[in-house]
């Protein structure tokens, strides 16, 4: 696949406009201070996941994750329900159940559509299901009279690298990258990435040391993602370990962020 030689066009020599990404918090019961970082204002959070148990919402409401997601969206945090779809193995009517108990429970802002396809072949069938949650989401809104965010649904498809050019279409937000940092600083955007702004795409980094924060965040502005996860936290354990708690260095993404930082 062809590879960008030359940064997007962004805003030369700032950060303007790139938003944090937390995809994977421990439950609000073990990190209660993770969850109320979010609401302090002017902190540069794009979405915050959801995710009760390792089956998604849950088998009934939980009280903690309804009093976190409370407070994150009187603070207008976007929240989205995490949905597992295990490379495309897990049945339709099995993801769309998940929804509905997100949806009933959460009323989240939108998904995160974990473990996306990135194949063509795959593509009709994450459209069927995005088109679903759509409209399950709307209904949810018209029903209770409650706009959920002036943006409207969003969803996330969590590829975790570079997918066949067509899921742009589908989703709000694609995730084409999700590693360590010794992979990071060797990557590249795919060329047909550039028809997009960076809101569309989002890049999650673990296990990168405080003093490359600079050195990732110049990497994501050259390819072109508008949302970032990035932590010193490694993969040890189970594959959320690294999101389940802020990195080290929280405070100085947020100055960051916020600042931007030059060329």
């Amino acid at each position: 696949m062809p590879h960008l030689t030359r940064p997007r066009a962004l805003r030369a020599g700032t950060g303007s406009g790139t938003r944090f990404a937390l995809p994977g918090l421990a439950h609000p019961l073990v990190a209660p201070a993770e969850w109320a970082e979010p609401t302090r204002p002017g902190t540069p959070v794009d979405w915050v996941v959801l995710n009760v148990s390792a089956r998604g919402p849950g088998q009934r409401p939980d009280p903690h994750c309804l009093a976190a997601v409370g407070r994150l969206t009187n603070a207008g945090v976007r929240v989205l329900g995490h949905l597992d779809l295990t490379w495309g193995t897990r049945s339709f009517g099995e993801i769309v159940s998940d929804a509905h108990r997100y949806v009933d429970w959460y009323r989240p802002d939108g998904f995160l559509l974990a473990r996306c396809p990135t194949d063509r072949a795959a593509l009709p069938e994450v459209r069927r299901t995005v088109a679903t949650l759509r409209a399950l989401l709307g209904t949810e809104r018209r029903r209770t009279g409650r706009a959920r965010t002036p943006r409207g649904a969003h969803i996330v498809l969590g590829h975790g690298r570079h997918p066949y050019p067509g899921y742009a279409e589908s989703g709000d937000q694609l995730i084409t990258f999700h590693g360590p940092w010794s992979d990071y600083r060797w990557s590249q955007a795919a060329e047909w990435t550039a028809d997009y702004p960076p809101d569309r795409f989002c890049h999650l980094v673990h296990s990168l040391p405080a003093g490359h924060l600079e050195e990732a965040l110049r990497i994501a502005r050259w390819q072109g993602a508008g949302t970032v996860c990035f932590t010193d936290r490694t993969r040890r354990g189970p594959a959320a370990a690294p999101w389940e708690a802020m990195p080290g260095y929280w405070d100085e993404i947020v100055s960051h962020v916020g600042t931007g930082v030059s060329e």
